[in-house]
């Protein structure tokens, strides 16, 4: 082989591997979310690549639960590490990382979230008047119902507290067995649907025992003679084989349900509707993941761009599709599959009468003290108020823990 041959041959080798090598650390972004199996699946499979190769970046993604993001965050600020450039995290875990500041504040940014993202989810990323976080994920629970069952007995399904509790009645007194179902497992899905009781009571959940408080737990008291057995391990993730196994008729929960039960488990009786009202209106809560920065953040330039790639109408689309997660957008359900249309209206109906949880750092003991009330007052029968009223104190004492 020639000279000549030999020297082309070596430069063509070397211009490949420069060309073909994978971007070096500061063409990495380091990005820390929750996500189950089939969620990290769609991301990696069709949100992650055309970003990589938009912007000629590698992502390196982990799993952080939601309740370990802070002390990770402060580990690597005392130590002066930056590992993680972008991170989401639960709408309810807010609150510690903004009294421990760990989070850049974003408020420069605000004027590029696109239009069409819905103003409520930018208003919830504020704390103090700054723009602390980005919108990223918005979750809220729907009614889903047995449509084949409803029918067979001329039921319609329940619009407010009083029709919630006779469709309780007929369903027991007809089938022997109580078909509605309570989330009452315990922890974030019970504190979850009682916080949703209580204002729609006209109560402050966390006030634990004002008026609006003990009317839901009264109402609560009467319903459970007359809902399922199951309701005892039901949570997120049972409610759906519980519906599905048809063992209850009517459960909330959140959209995932939908991709779950009507598209994998093709049951077309599973119908959905945004749900009912109690006697102050009906309230919903959002529930979610946000995206932060955090403030030690390598790639806080890349991370921005990233939140914008998420925030696209090509991206949303994806995750409503694929996963069933409701969309950051207006524009994007004109563009779901006709089998998605009925239960995603239902998801913008409740949307519309979403609230956002006060953000505090002492939620986990919230969840904990209201579970237990539920339990003695609406499983075991205590008196209601003088309960509530232990539990009360019970978290006032805690809550310094945390304040601390």
């Amino acid at each position: 082989m020639s000279f000549s041959v030999k020297f082309a041959f070596i430069l063509f080798l070397i211009l490949c591997l420069s060309g073909c090598s994978a971007p070096d650390e500061s063409r990495t972004l380091t990005l820390t979310m929750s996500l189950g199996e089939q969620e990290w699946k769609v991301f990696r499979e069709y949100i992650f690549g055309p970003f990589e190769k938009r912007f000629n970046v590698k992502i390196q993604a982990y799993q952080i639960e939601s309740g370990q993001l802070a002390t990770k965050l402060e580990a690597l600020q005392v130590s002066g590490k930056q590992e993680i450039d972008l991170f989401a995290q639960d709408n309810m875990s807010l609150a510690l990382l903004i009294n421990k500041d760990l989070a850049l504040d974003l408020s420069e940014y605000e004027s590029q979230i696109p239009e069409p993202i819905l103003s409520h989810l930018i208003t919830s990323c504020k704390f103090n008047n700054k723009l602390m976080f980005m919108p990223f994920r918005p979750n809220v629970q729907i009614v889903y119902y047995n449509s084949d069952a409803f029918s067979k007995y001329n039921l319609e399904p329940p619009k407010t507290w009083d029709e919630l509790l006779e469709v309780a009645k007929k369903l027991k007194e007809l089938e022997g067995q109580g078909r509605i179902l309570l989330k009452a497992f315990g922890g974030n899905p019970t504190a979850t649907q009682i916080y949703e009781f209580v204002l729609q009571a006209g109560g402050k959940p966390y006030s634990f025992d004002d008026a609006g408080c003990i009317q839901a737990f009264k109402f609560l008291q009467e319903l459970w003679p007359f809902v399922s057995e199951e309701s005892r391990r039901a949570k997120w993730d049972t409610t759906n084989e519980i519906l599905a196994r048809q063992q209850a008729y009517l459960a909330q929960n959140w959209p995932f349900g939908i991709t779950v039960l009507i598209q994998e488990y093709k049951l077309p009786f599973i119908k959905t509707y945004s749900g009912w009202k109690g006697p102050q209106g009906e309230y919903h809560v959002i529930g979610g993941d946000v995206f932060g920065i955090p403030k030690n953040s390598r790639q806080k330039t890349l991370a921005l761009e990233f939140i914008r790639y998420i925030h696209s109408q090509e991206v949303q689309e994806i995750l409503l599709s694929k996963l069933g997660w409701p969309s950051l957008r207006e524009d994007v359900y004109a563009r779901v599959p006709s089998w998605q249309r009925e239960p995603f209206a239902a998801v913008q109906e409740a949307l519309r009468h979403g609230v956002f949880r006060e953000n505090v750092a002492w939620w986990p003991a919230y969840a904990k003290y209201i579970s237990e009330a539920f339990r003695e007052i609406v499983i075991e029968k205590a008196p209601v108020e003088e309960t509530l009223k232990i539990y009360k104190e019970k978290l006032e004492k805690e809550k310094s823990l945390y304040d601390s």
